[in-house]
């Protein structure tokens, strides 16, 4: 079984950049399409971004153009570069497999206006 987990997150001002890291453990996701979601309390967890193997990467419209989705299989880790962030990016940011569904644990970004 393969276990998740996020970097810390952090605060960042409005305009900057973040990287989110996640790190796979238990056995490869090398070859697993991987996603990233995030969640603001009182909301639906929604789609953020998706690497599908071998490097095809889909993103939602609010961050199209602004994050990317990345992977390093010789680390089993996959990236959201975050950049131009703004106060509506704030949320729990979580990564996940995609077929088998296995989440993070989560990181909070916190996007000051």
């Amino acid at each position: 079984q393969v276990q998740l987990v996020e970097s810390v997150g952090g605060l960042v001002q409005a305009g900057g950049s973040l990287r989110l890291s996640c790190v796979a453990s238990g056995r490869t996701i090398s070859y697993d399409d991987m996603e990233w979601y995030r969640q603001v309390p009182g909301k639906e967890r929604e789609f953020v971004a998706l690497i599908m193997w071998p490097l095809n990467t889909y993103y939602a419209d609010s961050v199209k153009g602004r994050f990317t989705i990345s992977r390093d299989d010789a680390m089993n880790t996959v990236y959201l570069q975050m950049n131009s962030l703004k106060f509506d990016d704030t949320a729990m940011y979580y990564c996940k497999t995609r077929r088998a569904s296995i989440w993070g644990q989560g990181t909070q970004v916190t996007v000051s206006s």
